[in-house]
């Protein structure tokens, strides 16, 4: 198999131009989608053929390889199933039809906290930040509309919701990957995550509380229209039910957009025609996140191949000289890669034999490198706007909102930010730790 030729840091050139290209355009342009996100990723790979050292023919294997990558042909599959699904139930009102039934029991102004509660519960039983968003994106974005709720703030909600569950279930790939690197139990981790995440998510809920508050907000749903049908609440019910009881991803999508079109051919609202027609239109309005997902997997394999992640975890390790930059270490460590690559669980897997080489040798407790390293990838790839959770979540605004203005809203992830540094500065934690002895099992 042909190589590209490995140069170190002038391998994440290409990588810092995408970036810099979509960045930079929405930054002068005043729209972040003026240019679309695939575009710039195109604009690295041809940047990365020039740059890289190599044959022509180990560059494009590269890519090709990148963008064949089994995770990231997973990953587009599912976005697929989720656009078809979301497509065929708003189709046939279940949308209309759960955002009546949340506007019928929750009061308007807590819509928000509603939103980051239940993304909370689900993620954390799913396991995933993705399935959560896709679940619940489509329900979000019409309490909003319907309730005139702040977009970027119920959205900001949904992620933090999301990606707490993506942080802490112990079902989730990166606590799996976390825990499995650092040789430590999935229980200890928990602990010690928790310790850290659960007050950034108890500020989260009395933020959202004070914010219903705010001058100007109803204080009940009285005036907006409550009529559902529960038909229409069956796909998404059993999308959550399937979900919650661990059933493949492919398997719940699979089910409810099925349910979802026997729903409409049942109660009329839809033709058999009409129902494939509307699983094709789900599928392309998932086209700019299946190329994005593609272009950068393909990136992300050229940039490794040519030593441009193994340059920044040698970069990031030898500027440890204690404790406390090993823990800053480790974060930096996941977090550039988490950047580079867009996919935390990946992330985790790249640097986590390092980050357990630096544990040992400066003295962290693997169960709080488990932790941190958890914590860093889930916050990068939270508030990526080349993300999945964040493509995801804007695909049903309809362009109507940006990432940045979600980014202004992601209250717990910024949160989870400053009470992980906390931890890191402070001994609480450690104290914590000092006085909990570890379990014996990886993964008991």
């Amino acid at each position: 198999m042909n190589q590209i030729d490995r140069s170190g840091g002038i391998a994440l050139i290409p990588f810092l131009i995408f970036v810099l290209t979509f960045l930079g355009a929405g930054i002068v342009l005043n729209d972040f989608y003026v240019l679309p996100p695939p575009v710039a990723a195109c604009v690295g790979i041809v940047s990365a053929f020039f740059i890289m050292k190599g044959s022509i023919q180990a560059k494009v294997e590269a890519l090709i390889r990148g963008c064949g990558d089994s995770k990231i042909i997973t990953m587009c599959l599912i976005y697929l199933l989720a656009g078809a699904f979301a497509a065929v139930s708003k189709a046939v009102g279940g949308v209309e039809a759960t955002v009546n039934l949340g506007l019928s029991l929750v009061p308007v102004q807590y819509l928000a906290l509603g939103v980051f509660l239940l993304a909370v519960f689900l993620s954390t039983a799913m396991g995933t930040s993705v399935g959560c968003i896709v679940a619940l994106g489509p329900i979000a974005v019409g309490l909003a509309e319907q309730s005139d709720t702040s977009m970027p703030l119920m959205l900001g909600s949904l992620l933090g919701g999301a990606m707490f569950g993506d942080n802490l279930s112990f079902i989730s790939d990166t606590t799996i990957a976390a825990t499995q690197t650092q040789e430590c139990s999935m229980k200890d981790k928990f602990r010690v995550n928790l310790l850290i995440a659960g007050p950034a998510a108890l500020l989260t809920i009395l933020l959202l509380l004070v914010a219903g508050h705010e001058p100007g907000g109803s204080s009940s749903a009285a005036a907006l229209p409550a009529n559902f049908s529960f038909w229409q609440l069956v796909p998404y019910l059993l999308v959550i039910v399937l979900a919650v009881i661990g059933v493949d991803v492919f398997v719940v999508l699979t089910i409810g957009t099925i349910a979802s079109g026997v729903v409409g051919l049942w109660q009329g609202s839809l033709e058999l025609l009409g129902f494939s027609q509307q699983v094709y239109e789900g599928f392309t309005s998932m086209t700019e996140i299946f190329l994005l997902s593609m272009l950068t997997g393909g990136l992300a394999e050229m940039v490794r191949q040519a030593g441009g992640i193994q340059y920044l975890l040698e970069k990031v390790s030898g500027s440890i000289n204690g404790k406390r930059s090993a823990q800053l270490g480790i974060s930096a460590l996941v977090a550039g890669t988490n950047v580079a690559i867009a996919n935390n669980t990946v992330s985790i897997v790249v640097t986590g034999p390092l980050a357990r080489d630096i544990s040992r040798t400066y003295g962290v407790d693997k169960r709080k490198s488990a932790a941190v390293l958890d914590i860093y990838s889930c916050i990068v790839q939270g508030l990526l706007p080349y993300g999945a959770q964040m493509l995801i979540m804007l695909s049903y605004t309809n362009g109507s909102v940006s990432f940045v203005e979600v980014w202004t809203h992601a209250w717990y992830l910024y949160l989870l930010l400053f009470f992980s540094q906390l931890a890191i500065f402070t001994p609480f934690v450690d104290r914590y730790i000092s006085r909990q002895p570890a379990a014996r099992r990886v993964g008991a």
